[in-house]
């Protein structure tokens, strides 16, 4: 069966199933120490600062290994590539459950980072093989939504059997179901888009260069990558300690909200899909429409939050949660102006600047954290409004870049976002 004869319902069962589940213990791993910070900190004893510190690790890598990803996807295939990665991961996650000291846990969270770096982008590259024209952005994000479905089960789930088998049996249980979905991928995802040979690696680098030196790229990159890399370093490690902290909500009841914004999250990635495509096909422009509109609502949350609108906190953070992603819609918007062979190049570079971006907030802010003492155990309100504010300037700093530049193009690129 050619790429052009596949219909969405084979390619969601043969394409998106595999690799969807690779992606969505990438995020169910990137959210789960919200989960056991806890237990890290009272086994371990780390820091604010430490715990910063190991929650980026994972972003570090995976951000590191995105540009070298970008020519792998390209020049090898996603299949491949995957379960190769994910190899990698399953290892990082059992040498995590064994470690003892903070150093150990800091080597096996970058491993696990590293595994996981090509979680969406390998999928994303899938989609750009198989998808048939104009129905990307609808593809990604029921990509997406399997890593709404990892940051649920890195709630409560995750909560529940890291009771009953303690934070250490949680990670082994992940390492095997890690090692599991590695052999789901190389064994039964399809080989069709696959290169025989990959071309040279100079034609590979001199793409990514085409990439880098775009002026769409940068037209775009950096409003995408403060803003969902914004969303992935308070999401998954900052929020509980807010909720905590500020909102004076205990384990449960932020276990709770953590749950309510995952899923959140999952309805706002399916309806950002749904909604670019619906755009797409009636009204004739691109998912860059629908971005601007959801990341203006996720602006607005952050606002809430940074001024302490502590009475309504489910309402701020399923906001938050509901619309702090779809700068994805950015990835679809990149594939199409650069085309399918140059979709992992394109997809990677500007996930290494997001997830680069996201690791410099999730360790900045636990540093900055680190200047207001603790009372009671608990940061001042003040603490997280000034940090959470400094975030949140950067934000609309890059948003006015880019909507100041889309001003500036030419006529055809403006009407395409």
């Amino acid at each position: 069966m050619s790429q052009s004869e596949m219909t969405l319902g084979r390619i969601a069962t043969t394409v998106l199933l595999p690799f969807g589940c690779g992606y969505f213990l990438s995020y169910l791993f990137r959210a789960v120490n919200a989960v056991v910070a806890p237990d890290l900190i009272a086994d371990v004893g780390i820091s604010t600062e430490g715990l910063g510190l190991l929650t980026a690790a994972y972003l570090i890598a995976f951000a590191a290994f995105q540009a070298p990803l970008g020519v792998l996807l390209d020049r090898f295939g996603p299949r491949r590539v995957q379960g190769s990665l994910l190899i990698v991961a399953a290892g990082g996650a059992a040498l995590f459950g064994a470690a003892t000291n903070e150093t150990v846990l800091i080597i096996a969270r970058a491993l696990i980072g590293l595994g996981f770096a090509g979680g969406l982008m390998a999928s994303f590259k899938a989609v750009a093989l198989f998808a048939p024209p104009g129905r990307i952005p609808l593809l990604n994000s029921w990509v997406m939504a399997f890593g709404g479905v990892g940051v649920l089960v890195a709630s409560y789930p995750a909560h529940a059997t890291a009771e009953i088998l303690g934070w250490r049996g949680l990670f082994f249980l992940l390492a095997a179901l890690t090692t599991a979905v590695a052999c789901f991928i190389i064994f039964a995802a399809p080989r069709r888009g696959e290169p025989e040979t990959g071309t040279s690696l100079a034609n590979q680098l001199l793409g990514l260069k085409k990439v880098y030196s775009s002026l769409e790229f940068w037209r775009i990159a950096p409003y995408v990558m403060t803003t969902a890399g914004a969303h992935i370093a308070i999401q998954t490690l900052w929020a509980a300690p807010w909720l905590s902290d500020v909102a004076n909500l205990s384990r449960g009841e932020v276990a709770g909200v953590l749950t309510g914004m995952a899923g959140a999250f999952l309805v706002g990635i399916l309806a950002g899909g749904a909604a670019a495509d619906l755009v797409s096909r009636t009204l004739g422009k691109g998912p860059l429409f629908v971005m601007h509109i959801a990341i203006g609502l996720f602006i607005i949350s952050q606002a809430l939050i940074v001024l302490g609108f502590v009475e309504w906190k489910w309402s701020i953070w399923l906001i938050f949660g509901l619309t702090g992603q779809l700068g994805v819609l950015a990835y679809a918007h990149l594939a199409d102006h650069f085309g399918p062979e140059l979709a992992g190049r394109s997809n990677t570079a500007l996930n290494l600047l997001l997830f680069g971006t996201a690791a410099a907030f999730q360790f900045g802010i636990g540093a900055a954290l680190e200047h207001w003492p603790m009372v009671e155990q608990q940061r001042p309100a003040e603490a997280y409004s000034v940090v959470f504010g400094s975030i949140l300037a950067i934000q609309i700093v890059t948003g006015i870049w880019c909507w100041a530049s889309t001003a500036m193009q030419s006529r055809p690129l403006n009407s395409s976002s």
